[in-house]
């Protein structure tokens, strides 16, 4: 079930948040702003076209990838299960 996947790869990111002590604050709470939209929408299960939430993790992937780049693979596998799910 791809939800399942992505409340599996969230999990992975928290996990990757908690080990890598070099984030900011603020690259943290975007991080937790992020995660909690896409839990909204696994709770709501609602696949309908809207892709904002998608493309915002999109960016934050792009912004992470030189100097995170454990946390932007795992928000690319998000994004790759967003839209396997219609997100």
């Amino acid at each position: 079930m791809p939800a399942a996947q992505l409340q599996e790869q969230l999990d992975q990111l928290s996990e990757q948040l908690e080990k890598n002590q070099t984030l900011s604050l603020e690259e943290r709470q975007e991080m937790g702003e992020l995660m909690a939209q896409i839990k909204a929408r696994i709770e709501l299960e609602n696949a309908t076209a809207d892709t904002s939430v998608a493309d915002s993790v999109n960016l934050a992937a792009e912004r992470f990838e030189v100097a995170h780049p454990a946390v932007a693979g795992v928000l690319r596998n998000i994004v790759q299960t967003l839209g396997n799910i219609g997100i």
